[in-house]
C-alpha cells in the first residue's frame, strides 16, 4: 500500500517513497509522465504540489518539445525531498466540525482542510487560463468552490467553517446584483452546511503559499515546525 493508517494519523510508506528517491531524471515525456503519476499519488501530503510540479507538467502538453532545464531539474528533486518529509495527516472524523483555509493569487488556487487544528489534506491548482481574468472576489471565492468540490466527500452533510482573506466573500451571498458564474457558485454553497468568515492574510498563511506557491515560504513554515 502507499499509505500507512495508524493511531496517530496517515503517513506515506517509506518503502514507496524510496523508490520515488532513486527515480533518475527523465528523459523523455513518457518518463516524466511515469512520475508524475506515481508522486501524484501522494499529492495530499505535500504543499502547493501543483504549483512545484508546473514545470513538469508542461512538458506534457502538446506541441511542447522535450527539454530537461534547470527549473525542471529543481522541481522534480523538490518533490523528491518533499515526499520524505511528508507530514503525519489526521483522519477525517465524522461529526466533527471541518475547517477550511482558502486563498487565491494570480498563480493559483490553495486550501488546507483541517479538523481541531490538525491537517487532514492539502490542495492546490494552478489557474485556468481563463480564471486569470477574474477579479479578486471571484478568484477567492473560486478557491472555496475548488475546495467544496474537491473535499466533497469529506464535506457534503457536516457543518463546515470556511476561512477566506477576502472580506466582500463573507457579504457575497446576500447581494442580488451578480454575474452568472457567481450565481452557479452560489447554487454549489448552498449544498453545504457551512459559514464563511475573514481570516487577515497573514493569518491564513499555510493556504496563501499554496496559492502563491512561494518557495521560500513553505520553508520558513516547514522550520517554524521543527
Amino acid at each position: 500500500m502507499g499509505h500507512i493508517v495508524s493511531a496517530a494519523g496517515i503517513r506515506v510508506n517509506p518503502s514507496k517513497i524510496s523508490a520515488i528517491l532513486e527515480w533518475k531524471p527523465p528523459t523523455n515525456v513518457s518518463k516524466v509522465r511515469s512520475f508524475l503519476g506515481l508522486v501524484g499519488y501522494y499529492r495530499w501530503f505535500v504543499k502547493g504540489f501543483s504549483m512545484i510540479a508546473t514545470s513538469l507538467t508542461k512538458l506534457l502538453q502538446k506541441d511542447v518539445k522535450f527539454e530537461w532545464s534547470e527549473k525542471c531539474h529543481q522541481s522534480f528533486e523538490q518533490l523528491k525531498v518533499l515526499l520524505t518529509e511528508a507530514p503525519v495527516l489526521v483522519q477525517a472524523e465524522s461529526g466533527k466540525k471541518f475547517i477550511v483555509y482558502s486563498d487565491a493569487s494570480l498563480n493559483g488556487l490553495g486550501c488546507v482542510l483541517m479538523q481541531e487544528g490538525k491537517v487532514i489534506a492539502y490542495s492546490s491548482r494552478q489557474l485556468k487560463l481563463h480564471e486569470k481574468n477574474y477579479q479578486t472576489h471571484d478568484l477567492e471565492l473560486a478557491a472555496i468552490v475548488f475546495a467544496l468540490k474537491i473535499w466533497r466527500h469529506y464535506l457534503f452533510g457536516e457543518k463546515c467553517h470556511i476561512f477566506t482573506d477576502h472580506k466582500s466573500l463573507k457579504y457575497m451571498i446576500t447581494q442580488k446584483e451578480l454575474n452568472l458564474q457567481q450565481r452557479r457558485w452560489l447554487e454549489l454553497l448552498k449544498d453545504y452546511e457551512l459559514v464563511i468568515d475573514y481570516h487577515p492574510g497573514k493569518a491564513n498563511v499555510v493556504a496563501d503559499a499554496l496559492s502563491r506557491k512561494s518557495i521560500c515560504a513553505l520553508r520558513a513554515m516547514n522550520a517554524q515546525k521543527d
